[in-house]
């Protein structure tokens, strides 16, 4: 079906403020393609709270201790009760493609406040051929 609701959704300006949705993280969010960098997938990982993508929220943060349907139904919650205004990159050491591992200091904005984070991200298994992965939060902000 050419056209419709969600090719005029692409179209709009991405979540993340890096572009337009379809050619910025929407390729991301589909699995056509993956992050390069630490802060790709930062950007990526606020565009999918933005657009409510928990399957690439629950496929970019490995927690294999916590059931996935727990998991899943937080995430909905969470997306559907947050509305999110907007991110600013605040600084970025290592994760860049020749890393194993990098930190992001952004700052995302939310309708009521702002979340500060210094958020840990790494390769999967180790390997320059791995999938950047969200690990944890480092330092949280008030």
């Amino acid at each position: 079906m050419p056209g419709g609701f969600s090719a005029s959704a692409d179209a709009r300006p991405c979540p993340c403020g890096a572009g337009v949705y379809r050619h910025c993280c929407a390729p991301l969010h589909r699995g056509l393609k993956r992050a390069e960098t630490a802060e790709q997938l930062m950007r990526s990982r606020y565009s999918a709270f933005a657009r409510a993508e928990v399957g690439y929220l629950l496929s970019t943060h490995p927690e294999p201790d916590r059931d996935d349907k727990i998991r899943r139904a937080e995430l909905v919650r969470s997306c559907r009760q947050t509305r999110w205004l907007g991110l600013t990159i605040r600084e970025v050491c290592g994760g860049g493609s020749d890393d194993l591992e990098g930190t992001v200091v952004f700052e995302a904005r939310y309708r009521g406040g702002a979340l500060k984070e210094t958020s840990l991200f790494q390769r999967r298994n180790g390997s320059l051929s791995g999938d950047w992965l969200y690990i944890r939060a480092v330092a949280l902000e008030a």
